[in-house]
């Protein structure tokens, strides 16, 4: 049976070796008790070149660079965007996929999940 969780249209989680992995080339992204961003490639966009003006005229709006940075991430693998984020200049970047990897797996182990063409259902649940 494979251990791979989907986590997103975009990653998985291979509970076996707690490693990030992409889910279209299954590129070794990192420890998954660490922040996927981690292994993944960043790139920094202008909000402007994102967020074009559509109209032209003063109440136009594009995000100001000076107050919005655009992060897209990319598996280094196959190049896929995995990720995007917008943060205030100098702020951190994020970690938005944190799971509590001990009590997924001591459900599974106590049987309470199961891991389903890598989805997780309650024990007794049909499958879809």
């Amino acid at each position: 049976m494979s251990s791979l969780l989907h986590v997103g249209d975009r990653l998985d989680l291979d509970l076996e070796t707690e490693r990030w992995v992409c889910g279209k080339c299954s590129q070794d992204l990192g420890n998954a008790r660490d922040n996927v961003k981690r292994g993944l490639l960043v790139a920094e966009r202008d909000p402007a070149e994102v967020h074009p003006p559509l109209i032209a005229g003063e109440f136009t709006f594009s995000p100001n660079p000076q107050w919005v940075r655009i992060l897209e991430f990319y598996c280094p693998g196959c190049g896929l965007q995995v990720e995007t984020e917008y943060l205030p200049p100098g702020h951190p970047i994020t970690n938005t996929t944190e799971l509590d990897l001990d009590a997924i797996k001591a459900r599974l182990a106590a049987g309470e999940l199961v891991l389903d063409d890598g989805h997780l259902r309650p024990a007794g649940e049909e499958q879809r």
